[in-house]
């Protein structure tokens, strides 16, 4: 395998990384009351220290009271998470590694079977928020759960996004990334099923983006022009696998226009399998495309280094490693830019180091029960 690519620095903004490898986000809920703890830190530090050449971390609440579903996942915002994060930063930086905090909002894609958020009419009772107030990742279970947001509800987490945005801007972090996928808020935005206003958020394509843009130019406002925003979008949903916000590519570019215009530096391109075509008659990927359509870079993302996609393994399948030809097939044709690994760093912080030095047999596998701690 020509591991050259792979390997060979590539600059973001003002950012230089080393290499092409990314820790991608993954949600790991060990933070208590919204508070990252030292086991956290060293967590993030033995991947910086394992090679990769950035770490992007796990959704990180943005500073508004319907931010989170999850009160272990961890906030960026207040002296005492910010002081976590600050030591996470002081260990990733030590260990010559690079790092951005994903900027996050759940929305109203809820755990109301394990909080007890609704009330015994099945409506939220607490201070979530949604475009339209309908809530669920399936299309065909979406209902209205909640009051549509008003103009005053989008200013505040606009401003969340700005705040957040700010705080790690001054804090030192080399970039941000922001959490518009997956069925959460920012999507939920984009999505015509959960998005059904009829104001200058929502009435047609363009307007359901208008949200996003808003609050990529105000993270731009707090930070610098050459600081690296970028953001994660999906298809599809947390819920629903076979959902598309782009159902073709000339949709594709209507969606990718206006981000493109308020100032996105890279697309992360989640997808469940990086090497899946996203069109017919097209041997792209969902990165490809976007990075063809948008001109600008991109990050693949989905069982990069194993044999098995996330969902089964969370039904307890044994994830082997796998070899990553065609990835580096892949990279080596520009289809994208940078290559984002999940759980096979999860499980093996060495997992970058071992790929460059050819250690292919040292490789672990990935099992379900990793999710448990942190190693």
């Amino acid at each position: 395998m020509n591991l050259d690519k792979l390997f060979s620095s590539y600059k973001i903004g003002s950012v230089s990384l080393s290499n092409r490898v990314v820790m991608s986000p993954m949600t790991r809920c060990f933070s208590p009351n919204g508070v990252p703890g030292q086991d956290v830190a060293g967590y993030y530090r033995r991947r910086a220290e394992g090679g990769v050449g950035l770490i992007i971390t796990e959704g990180t609440h943005v500073p508004h009271p319907g931010a989170a579903n999850d009160v272990n996942c961890p906030d960026f915002y207040g002296k005492k998470a910010l002081l976590g994060w600050s030591r996470i930063l002081h260990e990733v930086h030590s260990a010559g590694g690079k790092i951005m905090p994903q900027l996050w909002h759940v929305g109203l894609l809820l755990k109301a079977e394990i909080e007890n958020l609704y009330d015994e009419e099945g409506v939220i009772d607490c201070k979530h928020v949604g475009p339209s107030g309908y809530a669920g990742g399936m299309e065909k279970k979406i209902k209205k759960t909640h009051s549509e947001m008003s103009l005053l509800d989008i200013q505040e987490v606009v401003l969340s996004f700005e705040r957040a945005a700010s705080s790690a801007y001054k804090m030192g972090f080399d970039g941000i990334e922001i959490h518009a996928a997956h069925g959460y808020l920012i999507d939920q935005f984009f999505w015509s099923k959960t998005n059904r206003r009829k104001d200058r958020y929502g009435y047609n394509f363009d307007a359901r983006q208008k949200f996003a843009e808003e609050i990529i130019i105000a993270c731009r406002r707090v930070t610098s022009p050459d600081f690296p925003i970028l953001m994660r979008i999906s298809q599809w949903k947390g819920q629903d696998y076979g959902a598309r916000l782009a159902k073709n590519p000339k949709e594709l570019e209507l969606f990718l226009a206006p981000l493109v215009d308020a100032g996105v530096d890279l697309f992360d391109c989640s997808q469940r399998r990086f090497w899946e075509t996203e069109f017919k008659d097209s041997d792209l990927s969902f990165s490809g495309w976007v990075k063809n359509i948008s001109g600008k870079p991109t990050m693949t993302v989905g069982s990069v280094g194993l044999d098995k996609e996330l969902i089964e393994t969370l039904y307890g399948a044994e994830s082997q490693p796998a070899r990553i030809d065609k990835l580096l097939t892949m990279l080596e044709s520009n289809e994208f830019d940078l290559v984002a690994v999940g759980r096979a760093l999860l499980v093996d912080p060495e997992w970058t180091n071992k790929i460059k030095e050819g250690l292919f047999d040292e490789l672990q596998s990935y099992n379900p029960e990793a999710l448990n701690f942190l190693s």
